[in-house]
């Protein structure tokens, strides 16, 4: 075990965290070792500028199987990547950065903005957010809850 391993947090691999700085106060995710970047269901997705700085405004809906709660947020975005998707189909994905709550921890960390209405979880944590952070336990769930959970 590497240094710093024995004491990481765990997590499970599905987590509840929030996205504050998208006015998202919850939202299950899947912790996703296998995904290098993390993704969030997102709809309407509208580039525009504000202020000479490329935006990104669009809408997600945060809870599973409930498309009558919607969120509306912006963000600066940071570029636009190529990203394989879960059928191994290449999509150019708009990059933002925004603040991720898993616990009671807040950091910040990239997010891929893509349509995953068909997928089992709105949102994906990948790797490169929970390296050096967490370690996953793929046989748990909801290790880490929220300081207010969700209703």
């Amino acid at each position: 075990m590497r240094s710093g391993a024995a004491s990481a947090a765990i997590i499970g691999w599905r987590e509840w965290v929030a996205l504050p700085g998208l006015g998202v106060e919850a939202i299950k995710a899947k912790i996703d070792t296998g995904a290098r970047s993390s993704a969030l269901h997102a709809f309407a997705v509208e580039r525009f500028e504000q202020g000479g700085r490329a935006m990104v405004r669009f809408r997600a809906h945060p809870l599973q199987r409930n498309d009558d709660f919607v969120v509306t947020a912006e963000a600066v975005l940071l570029e636009e990547r190529e990203v394989r998707n879960s059928g191994g189909q290449a999509e150019l994905r708009p990059v933002i950065e925004t603040q991720v709550q898993v616990g009671r921890a807040v950091w910040a960390i990239e997010l891929t903005l893509t349509n995953r209405d068909e997928m089992g979880f709105r949102m994906l944590l990948g790797r490169q957010a929970v390296r050096r952070r967490y370690l996953v336990d793929p046989g748990r769930s909801y290790l880490q809850l929220l300081p207010k959970p969700p209703d």
